[in-house]
């Protein structure tokens, strides 16, 4: 998905490796949906059992019109 611009984190493009902190906003493109996601702790001081609802909170899901295909669109530029 990062290779293809559709993860943004503050509204720009970036690598599987970008590190994220709390008060980011992660907006994730998928072909029917746009999602964002606020992150609320640092991933990396958490244990496996940390609930995602303590991790990120939902700003946002937007669904798309079907006609509207996500996949064939580059998303980085927008």
């Amino acid at each position: 998905m990062c290779e293809k611009g559709r993860v943004l984190v503050n509204g720009q493009a970036v690598k599987p490796a970008r590190e994220v902190k709390p008060g980011d906003v992660i907006t994730l493109k998928f072909s029917t949906r746009t999602v964002d996601l606020e992150v609320l702790s640092p991933l990396a001081a958490q244990s496996g059992k940390t609930p995602p609802d303590a991790l990120f909170r939902l700003l946002s899901e937007t669904r798309l019109p079907k006609e509207k295909d996500l996949w064939n669109e580059n998303l980085s530029s927008s």
